[in-house]
């Protein structure tokens, strides 16, 4: 192994570690605001969900929070929203917030112009039926950020959300103990909890994260935090007009 191939590889490394940090870290603001967590230093969280509705996992998740009184921002994906309709208008009911996380959820609707405009508008028309109201909130798949992503956000009015993942490998189900012990290590005042009731936009099973929920949930409510919903959190609206 020669100088020249470790100087190589080091460089990969940086430049692979300065695209995450710039296009993908829940915390880059380069290419504008983004907040990735609320600026308050009493014990509130703000407890979010993606990628779904995704059934029965959605609803497993929405009773529990309901018997403890906690209120939560769901971000949602338009195709899954079309495949379980009833889920997104009863959390609404229940007083979570929706937000708009694109209609396909995929990766190349980002390289190809035009394409992501239209589809965070056809997620807010979707959800506007559902709702009787348009979502104030996006957050974008895999917390991509770009300028080009952030001016088609802006010009439909919508404030982009970001958040710290509950655990790095959530999407994956390890085991819920690991998941809920990673996330309430995390948790500061003002923090915004990503966890994933869907996967991808496909759903898939999210047992585990049931069980997390519950179990994060239960441990921060003993230290102390109160739950809230991310426009509470951020003093910004929840819906359009």
């Amino acid at each position: 192994m020669t100088l020249a191939w470790i100087g190589g590889a080091t460089a990969v490394c940086v430049a692979c570690a300065a695209v995450y940090w710039l296009f993908l870290s829940p915390w880059s603001q380069v290419f504008g605001a983004y907040p990735y967590r609320g600026e308050r230093r009493d014990r509130v969280v703000a407890l979010t969900f993606d990628d779904g509705p995704n059934e029965p996992y959605t609803s497993q998740i929405a009773r529990y929070l309901a018997g403890k009184g906690v209120r939560a921002t769901f971000f949602q994906v338009g195709r899954c929203v079309e495949r379980f309709p009833d889920t997104t208008a009863e959390l609404a009911a229940a007083g979570h917030v929706i937000g708009n996380h694109s209609y396909a959820h995929a990766f190349h609707a980002y390289l190809v112009p035009g394409r992501l405009a239209r589809e965070i508008a056809r997620t807010q028309r979707i959800l506007a039926v559902r709702l009787g109201r348009a979502p104030a909130l996006y957050r974008s798949p895999w917390l991509w950020r770009q300028p080009m992503l952030l001016r088609a956000v802006r010009r439909q009015a919508l404030q982009p959300v970001s958040g710290e993942f509950c655990h790095a490998f959530e999407v994956f189900q390890p085991d819920a103990a690991r998941i809920a012990r990673r996330a309430v290590a995390k948790t500061r005042p003002g923090s915004i909890l990503i966890f994933h009731d869907g996967f991808d936009g496909r759903g898939g099973n999210r047992a585990e994260t049931v069980r997390a929920v519950r179990l994060t949930t239960e441990e921060l409510l003993r230290r102390g935090y109160r739950f809230v919903t991310v426009d509470e959190l951020l003093g910004r609206p929840a819906y359009q007009g």
